[in-house]
């Protein structure tokens, strides 16, 4: 059983930099495939970052490609999401999510869907004031 927990949301303006963090417990690799979504008020959760368990691939949706990095560190089993030049549209809660399907560079997509996860953690708010 994997058990997630996010830290590291807050207040941050636009244009500056905050690190999420997700604790997890209960090995997450090599059998989980790791993804950050968010959630807005009024909108669907959406998928924008995930990583391979096998190889660290990454994929990104476009909203956050370039300004947004997932990253892992096996030895402490934590996935990162390391949010650069942060916009008002970013605000959301952010959840991290783990996923027993297998990560390929043909099915990525797949990765920013909510479906396609089998565990969560609770969220971590993000708020960037306009």
């Amino acid at each position: 059983q994997v058990h997630l927990v996010e830290s590291g949301g807050g207040l941050v303006q636009a244009g500056g930099s905050l690190r999420l963090s997700c604790t997890a417990t209960g090995s997450i690799w090599p059998e989980y495939a790791m993804g950050w979504l968010r959630q807005a008020p009024g909108k669907e959760r959406e998928g924008i970052a995930c990583i391979s368990s096998s190889d660290d691939s990454t994929y990104y949706a476009d909203s956050v490609k370039g300004r947004f990095t997932i990253s892992r560190d096996r030895a402490k089993n934590m996935v990162y999401l390391r949010m650069n030049n942060v916009k008002p549209e970013d605000t959301a809660v952010y959840l991290c999510a783990a996923s027993r399907g297998e990560l390929l560079d043909g099915n990525w997509r797949q990765f920013l869907t909510p479906h396609e996860y089998d565990h969560w953690g609770q969220g971590t708010q993000v708020t960037v004031p306009s």
